[in-house]
């Protein structure tokens, strides 16, 4: 809990990272951590959290000062856990870094690869890839949405998403050479 509660900006500025409704987060949490972060370990080894909960007073400071925080309402089931967002839904968010991937990505340029493990293998709601260490938001939400966006150039923008031709069926030859790279 402690990873996913520090946070850069609250530190700097003096402001406490910590959730209004801590049922409501640990119950976010709790099912992010079991049905994405784990198995995602269980599978690649050790990975480090970039960024997970953020309280709104954080979030709302981040967005304002561009500190790349989307506007509160927009994270709400997303990086702050203890709001649901404008469906009802609970969800939670952690900007993640899969450590074992890190040469494979700087060798090929391929995030992508990653992305499509996780779209064929794990209960995910969204991710969203950036450039640095091939960086994800990783989100469980409850009726999730299954979506990836990059950040990453040359193919900025959709991955896939509910209606793009490419997101049902499994994508194994995505990953493939990955996967035989660091096993």
């Amino acid at each position: 809990m402690r990873d996913f509660l520090y946070s850069e900006i609250a530190v700097i500025n003096g402001f406490r990272n910590q959730p209004d409704n801590p049922d409501l987060a640990i119950a976010a949490g709790k099912r992010l951590c079991e049905e994405l972060l784990e198995p995602l370990q269980a599978r690649f080894g050790r990975i480090s959290i970039r960024s997970s909960y953020r309280s709104p007073e954080v979030n709302g400071f981040g967005n304002a000062n561009k500190l790349n925080c989307g506007v509160n309402e927009s994270n709400y089931a997303g990086h702050i856990w203890d709001r649901r967002d404008a469906e009802g839904r609970m969800g939670a968010t952690a900007c993640v870094i899969v450590n074992r991937f890190i040469p494979y990505y700087e060798k090929t340029g391929d995030w992508e690869a990653m992305a499509w493990w996780v779209h064929d293998h794990l209960p995910y709601s969204g991710m969203e890839f950036f450039p640095k260490f091939a960086a994800f938001n990783l989100n469980w939400r409850e009726d999730p949405v299954r979506q990836i966006y990059s950040q990453t150039p040359p193919r900025r923008g959709w991955l896939t998403k509910p209606g793009m031709e490419n997101w049902g069926g499994r994508h194994d030859e995505a990953y493939a050479q990955m996967l035989s790279a660091i096993g």
